[in-house]
């Protein structure tokens, strides 16, 4: 049942045929119609790469998908450039996107987040990501493969916040149309958070205010070390299904969260050692090239993420997820103050809470 409706595929389903109906959203076939697709014109002819990519209007929202029936999205690329030469920092265009998503006939998005965060490029810069969920592969190739599933409609769009209008803008979204989905389907979430300087001694609010039932299926996290030393000893927990002053799960530290130890520590070159797996990663390191003025020091940056999808965080009624800012000297553990943004991706049942506002373009900028 599950391969018949195109939930559970994998290799050992790869032999099984379906009655699912395989379609294709681009540039070209923009409404994802049978025998459409790729008939605009070039200066080669009909049909020789007419449309491959659309602009983006400054202050447009334009919907990239609109899909009426039952289906699943099975995985979406996307690309942009990120350099607009207008005066501002190209790489601000991957915190000026943002990407939302519309289960349903919804009117509150189950998705939104800044283009770049949710593939796992925090910061506005480009990183390769290897991961089963989500891969960004050179040049800001930016692939995702988690399905989303959805019985009445599906409605994707990007909103252009940047400056300008940015041209280049490709992508294509591969989904299946289907009879029917199992009783117990539930609808992709996605939310982005950040604090530029976080409040000492209380905890960073990566999720909130989620009720009903579903699971949570993943982190990342893009953290601008504004204090000295080392700044990841901050244990993540989940308050699920009326937890209070205490959760139900509460980790280690933050490198221990995303499988890293050690500080991520090479211990023969003496810096942290990115790396890059199916389920988690630390794979963005970097300084800043200059002092930050108001801390006197160059801000390291670090990007990570970890994948629930073996070991789900279930919950029945509601869940909160947070994760403390604590140092080390060396000496002793300190409460620090960092920035640190953030998304969570999660399953649920509809309806949702309202999201939080996402907050105003230049509160989104890196630092």
């Amino acid at each position: 049942m599950l391969q018949q409706n195109g939930l559970g595929l994998g290799l050992a389903s790869a032999p099984l045929v379906t009655k699912a109906r395989t379609r294709s959203i681009t540039a070209e076939n923009p409404n994802g119609e049978k025998g459409q697709g790729g008939k605009a014109s070039s200066n080669l002819g009909p049909g020789r790469k007419g449309r491959p990519a659309i602009t983006l209007t400054a202050g447009e929202e334009v919907t990239l998908a609109s899909i009426q029936g039952t289906g699943i999205i099975q995985h979406f690329w996307i690309t942009v450039t990120d350099r607009t030469g207008n005066g501002h920092p190209g790489h601000f265009v991957l915190r000026d996107l943002v990407i939302r998503m519309f289960w349903d006939d919804e009117t509150e998005p189950s998705v939104e987040v800044p283009l770049g965060d949710f593939f796992c490029n925090g910061f506005g810069i480009r990183t390769n990501v290897n991961s089963l969920p989500i891969c960004v592969a050179p040049t800001g190739g930016m692939n995702c493969y988690i399905p989303m599933p959805f019985r009445q409609s599906a409605r994707i769009t990007i909103v252009n916040q940047h400056a300008t209008d940015i041209g280049g803008f490709f992508y294509a979204f591969n989904y299946a149309l289907v009879d029917e989905l199992p009783e117990n389907t539930a609808y992709f979430h996605a939310q982005w958070r950040r604090e530029a300087v976080t409040e000492l001694g209380k905890d960073y609010t990566i999720l909130d205010n989620v009720k009903g039932e579903g699971h949570y299926i993943g982190t990342y996290l893009a953290w601008a070390a504004l204090e000295r030393y080392w700044w990841g000893e901050g244990e993540i927990k989940f308050y699920m299904d009326g937890d209070d002053e205490w959760p139900t799960i509460c980790g280690t530290g933050t490198e221990d969260y995303v499988g890293g130890a050690w500080c991520f520590n090479n211990m023969e070159q003496g810096v942290p050692e990115s790396y890059s797996t199916p389920y988690l990663g630390y794979q963005f390191y970097k300084e800043s090239t200059k002092i930050d003025p108001w801390y006197g020091h160059n801000v390291p940056m670090h990007g990570m993420y970890r994948w629930h999808l073996l070991d789900p965080i279930r919950f029945e009624k509601d869940l909160r997820v947070t994760v403390q800012q604590i140092g080390h000297n060396s000496v002793q553990l300190f409460e620090r103050s960092d920035d640190v943004s953030s998304v969570a991706y999660w399953y649920q049942m509809e309806p949702h809470a309202p999201f939080p506002a996402l907050p105003a373009v230049e509160k989104r900028w890196p630092r």
